[in-house]
C-alpha cells in the first residue's frame, strides 16, 4: 500500500478534520439552489445538475478559491458515480505527457479516498503514459486541492469511489487530441465524473504577464513599471474581460478555438492543458458541427479575483468555477480507437506516416507563428500577441518540413 500524503494540509487548508468539514459545509450551504450563469451570461442553473459529466475549479488555497470551488462541486449529481477522474496541471516537474500516480490511497484530514488502481493500469495498457514518483505527487498541489471537496460531496458513499489521478503534462495541440480520444469513452461512461483542477489569468510582473486593453477596440499591451495606472479602464476590469474571453472560448467546446485564444493572448491559465484534453474528448464524443439537437453544455457559474489589481505594481490570480453536461453520445469509432504514434514500414515519407492528430499538430504549429507574424490588427477575440524570435524561428523549423501542407492564401488574409 502506497498512501500519498495530504501534504499541503495545515498551509494551504486546514489539517484539522473537524475545522475542514465545517469550512466545506459553509462554503457548499453559501452556495443558491438556483444559480445565475457568468458565461454565457443570463442563464439559470438549479444544482445539483442532473446529468452534469464534468466541473472545472480551481486549486488555490483555499482561503482564496474555496468559496469559488463550492459552486462547481453543487453542480455534482453524485447517484450513481463510482469513479472519479481527476485532472490537474503540473506546475514543479517538467512532463510532456500525462502521468499517472502509483499510489493506492489520497489522504485528506477527512479521511483517505481509494485510487482505482485496476482503471490506472487500463489506461497505461491504452496510451503512452508517464508514471509519477511519490515526491512529485505529494508536490503537487493542482491534484490534492480538490481532494477535501471530492471527499465532502461524496461523503454519503466514499468507500464506493474510487481516484483516477492525472497529472497533465505541458502536451502540444495532437498530444491534447490523443489523450482526449482515450479518456472520451470514460467520460461517456455515466459511473465516471471527471474533475479539472484549474486557476484562470495568473496576472503581474510577478507572473510575467501583464496584458493590458485599455478598451474593447484597443490593441493589447504589455504593461511596465512606467505604465504605473494606465488611463483607461482598471487594470482587474481589463483580466475579468481577458478570462471571460477565454470562458467563452471553453464553452463553446471546440478544443480549435481555445487553443486559438490561447495562441493569441498567452493567458496564464495553468489549467489550459487539462482543459484542452477534456474539450479534445468531448469532440471525440461530439464533433464540431454534427452535434445533434441536444448539444454539448459547458457552462461557467462562478468568477472570482484573488485581488482587484489598478496598477500594474498589483498582482492577482483569477478563479472559474464551471459545469459540463451532455446526453448519451451517439455510438462513434473515434471513442473506440485511439491514436498512435508508431510509423507504418511502408510509409513514402514521415509526414504521410503520421495520424491527423500529429497532423494537425504540426500544421497548427507553423500557422500559428505565420499567422501571428503577419497579422497587424483585429483577431477573433480582440487580442494581437506578437511572437518571440525563439516562438518564429521554431516555426519556421517546421514549415521546412511541411511547407507542401499549408495553405499561405489563407493564413494571410
Amino acid at each position: 500500500m502506497v498512501v500519498r500524503s495530504a501534504t499541503h494540509a495545515g498551509s494551504w487548508y486546514s489539517g484539522s478534520g473537524k475545522d475542514l468539514d465545517q469550512e466545506l459545509k459553509g462554503w457548499l450551504d453559501e452556495v443558491p439552489k438556483e444559480m445565475t450563469e457568468v458565461e454565457p451570461a443570463g442563464g439559470l442553473c438549479k444544482v445539483p445538475v442532473k446529468g452534469a459529466r464534468a466541473i472545472i475549479g480551481p486549486h488555490a488555497g483555499f482561503s482564496y478559491s474555496g468559496p469559488n470551488a463550492a459552486y462547481g462541486y453543487q453542480c455534482i449529481n453524485t447517484e450513481n458515480i463510482k469513479r472519479v477522474f481527476l485532472l490537474g496541471p503540473s506546475h514543479h516537474a517538467y512532463l510532456e505527457k500525462c502521468a499517472l500516480s502509483r499510489c493506492t490511497e489520497y489522504e485528506t484530514p477527512l479521511g483517505n479516498i481509494q485510487v482505482d488502481r485496476e482503471m490506472l493500469d487500463e489506461l497505461q495498457s491504452k496510451g503512452d503514459w508517464d508514471l509519477m514518483s511519490l515526491k512529485v505527487d505529494e508536490d503537487e498541489h493542482s491534484l490534492e486541492m480538490h481532494l477535501p471537496y471530492i471527499y465532502k460531496v461524496f461523503e454519503q458513499h466514499i468507500n464506493e469511489i474510487k481516484l483516477v489521478p492525472i497529472l497533465v503534462g505541458n502536451l502540444r495541440f495532437g498530444k491534447e487530441h490523443k489523450y482526449g480520444e482515450i479518456l472520451a469513452p470514460y467520460l461517456a461512461d455515466k459511473q465516471n465524473f471527471f474533475v479539472i483542477s484549474s486557476d484562470f489569468c495568473h496576472w503581474g510582473s510577478r507572473f510575467g504577464y501583464t496584458l493590458y486593453k485599455e478598451s474593447d477596440n484597443s490593441r493589447a499591451v504589455m504593461l511596465s513599471r512606467r505604465s504605473d495606472r494606465p488611463a483607461g479602464v482598471p487594470v482587474w476590469q481589463s483580466i475579468e474581460r481577458l478570462d471571460f474571453a477565454g470562458m467563452e472560448a471553453i464553452a463553446h467546446i471546440d478544443h480549435a478555438r481555445f487553443k486559438q485564444y490561447l495562441d493569441e493572448t498567452e493567458n496564464t491559465i495553468c489549467g489550459r492543458h487539462p482543459i484542452g484534453v477534456l474539450l479534445a474528448a468531448v469532440n471525440a464524443l461530439y464533433p464540431i458541427g454534427e452535434q445533434g439537437s441536444e448539444s454539448p453544455r459547458l457552462r461557467f457559474v462562478k468568477y472570482d479575483q484573488s485581488n482587484r489589481v489598478e496598477s500594474v505594481s498589483g498582482s492577482s490570480v483569477s478563479y472559474a468555477s464551471a459545469y459540463l453536461w451532455f446526453p448519451d453520445p451517439p455510438s462513434s469509432k473515434k471513442t473506440q480507437d485511439s491514436t498512435t504514434d508508431s510509423f507504418p514500414d511502408n510509409s513514402s515519407s514521415v509526414f504521410d506516416a503520421l495520424t491527423p492528430a500529429q497532423r494537425e499538430d504540426i500544421i497548427s504549429e507553423a500557422e500559428w507563428g505565420f499567422r501571428n507574424w503577419l497579422r497587424t490588427s483585429g483577431s477573433q477575440t480582440g487580442y494581437v500577441m506578437y511572437p518571440s524570435t525563439r516562438q518564429i524561428f521554431k516555426s519556421l523549423q517546421i514549415l521546412n518540413e511541411t511547407i507542401d501542407n499549408i495553405d499561405f492564401s489563407d493564413i494571410a488574409k
